[in-house]
């Protein structure tokens, strides 16, 4: 099993000597620790108690994903101004068992009118020339800051919490627009499909699923309560692979889509307690496509059926849908996520 230490909850420093004091925490370290970065990760919250919650959080993805960490506890809506600093590093020892492997972090606590001071926070403690990852916990709201984005390589956001998703997307898009295309959107309500998208990509991989996929005719989406756009990326997922163009939302229930030769699809949504999403159904002719996820369980169950006989069963790995396990899927996936762009656009009207 592997150990891990940390620094304590951290240590506080004058925000001019940050880092001054991060090389004074590496030279006491001495031989026995070895720092190392990858990225930059930056995590932005307003949450009450966020500072000790995202530390938590970064002490185990840096397990696995090595980075300077820049956690940042704001609260725009204090009476008095105030900036705090704090330098603390995350230790695991290695797979070859003689050195820990650290991974700093500073924390900043900003209140009133210093939080506007973000990008100069972020700006003036990158390590180096590594990229910038932003994990945004909070609603987006106008206006953007424009200084910001330019430097962010990757923005990292939970769409599955948004009251606004238009509003909301609107607002990346323009974060994307001032940073010239550049950020790479990287939404963990996407990243939570990971497992069930590879569980039904499967199926359609021999010749014979070819076809099967060129006549779906209905689509079924149990999903949890707050997850209905969860379902809907799902959803989109198939439109925009397979070509579907949307038509019509009957009710809550029951979209209809048109497949590339005019062929009606529906999609048939319904909510229900357990997983974020439960099932998935594909109706194609007489056979139907079903991965489930049982409450708790760590596989997802996989099954193909042709004429109401059981063609094929197997167990599949379901991955977890807490923060941690969200951020190394997406920390270890990387690419341009063009699939999630085409995918969220296809339903666009709909979340």
């Amino acid at each position: 099993m592997t150990e891990q230490q940390t620094f304590g909850t951290g240590m506080p420093v004058a925000i001019g000597k940050i880092e001054r004091e991060l090389k004074k925490l590496w030279e006491q370290g001495g031989e026995t620790m070895s720092r190392a970065s990858l990225v930059n990760l930056a995590v932005y919250s307003e949450a009450a108690g966020s500072l000790e919650r995202n530390t938590q959080l970064i002490s185990a993805i840096a397990e696995d994903h090595a980075c300077r960490a820049l956690v940042i506890a704001a609260n725009p809506d204090a009476a008095d101004d105030q900036v705090e600093a704090w330098i603390s590093a995350h230790c695991h020892v290695s797979r070859a068992g003689s050195k820990q492997v650290c991974s700093e972090q500073i924390s900043f606590a900003l209140g009133g009118s210093q939080a506007k001071l973000l990008p100069n926070i972020l700006f003036s403690h990158l390590d180096s020339d590594l990229p910038l990852y932003l994990w945004w916990q909070e609603e987006f709201r106008e206006p953007m800051d424009p200084q910001l984005w330019p430097w962010v390589d990757r923005l990292i956001y939970d769409s599955r919490s948004w009251s606004d998703f238009g509003a909301q997307m609107s607002l990346v898009e323009q974060a994307r627009e001032s940073a010239n295309e550049r950020i790479v959107l990287c939404d963990l309500n996407w990243t939570r499909l990971v497992q069930l998208r590879l569980a039904l990509a499967q199926f359609f991989d021999p010749p014979s699923g070819q076809d099967q996929l060129a006549n779906i005719q209905r689509l079924e989406i149990s999903f949890a309560p707050d997850h209905r756009s969860t379902a809907l990326l799902l959803a989109g997922w198939f439109a925009a692979q397979l070509g579907w163009t949307l038509l019509e939302a009957a009710d809550e229930t029951t979209v209809g889509f048109a497949d590339c030769a005019g062929e009606a699809v529906r999609l048939l949504l319904e909510e229900s307690d357990g997983e974020a999403i439960s099932r998935c159904s594909v109706v194609s002719g007489t056979a139907e496509f079903r991965v489930t996820h049982p409450t708790g369980a760590d596989l997802l169950e996989v099954t193909a059926c042709a004429a109401g006989s059981e063609r094929m069963h197997q167990l599949m790995p379901a991955g977890r849908n807490d923060g941690v396990a969200l951020m190394r899927e997406e920390l270890s996936r990387g690419g341009p996520h063009r699939v999630y762009l085409r995918a969220m656009n296809a339903v666009r009207e709909l979340l």
